[in-house]
């Protein structure tokens, strides 16, 4: 039996989207500004929805969107230990559509391998601020323990371009069984379409 999340929850969750969606119009509108100076490496848009079951499972899709800085020179890397030492840096947010999903602001590092000219593959790690439900409420949804959880992805693209391309991802976030309470995480799939400065 699924049940609406309670008014104090909607009203937390329309609070968070006011700032999520200000925080990310701030981020696409900077990169407009400081693109040409090189600030950002690459932005990339999309959507995920839930492939989690039972009562982990999330409705609706979740509009994201990412930012990569390249402070450290991953793009220049080479060798496979200079590779690791030199990660992107990526931060961005993920919009909930119904009132089962949950909204999340996420940062960490992320390493490429290229496979040919044209694919690749990334994975990324680091963490993510959620408003999901700690504890069981009675609401669907997935519990999630405590406010700060661990996240991590997976992704297989195609470049189209020098500038454009377009991938899968997998993410996956959870508290690790380091909080007082439940463990269900989020699970996710989805494509992005990404542009490289």
């Amino acid at each position: 039996m699924t049940h609406p999340r309670s008014s104090a929850g909607q009203g937390k969750l329309s609070h968070f989207a006011v700032a999520l969606l200000f925080t990310t119009g701030l981020a696409a509108g900077a990169s407009q500004a400081k693109a040409a100076e090189g600030i950002f490496d690459e932005m990339r848009f999309g959507a995920t929805t839930s492939i989690g079951d039972g009562d982990n499972h999330e409705s609706g899709v979740f509009p994201s969107f990412t930012i990569f800085f390249d402070p450290l020179g991953a793009d220049t890397a080479t060798g496979i230990a200079e590779k690791i030492l030199r990660p992107r840096i990526h931060a961005g947010a993920s919009i909930a559509t119904s009132s089962s999903g949950v909204n999340e602001i996420y940062g960490g590092f992320s390493w490429d391998a290229e496979l040919t000219d044209r694919l690749f593959l990334e994975l990324g790690a680091g963490a993510t601020v959620h408003d999901g439900d700690l504890n069981d409420d009675g609401t669907s949804g997935p519990k999630l323990g405590c406010r700060l959880l661990f996240r991590e992805y997976a992704a297989a693209g195609y470049r189209f371009d020098d500038h454009w391309n377009l991938s899968a991802t997998v993410e996956h976030a959870s508290n690790a069984n380091l909080c007082n309470g439940p463990n269900d995480g989020l699970t996710r799939a989805g494509l992005m379409l990404g542009y490289k400065f």
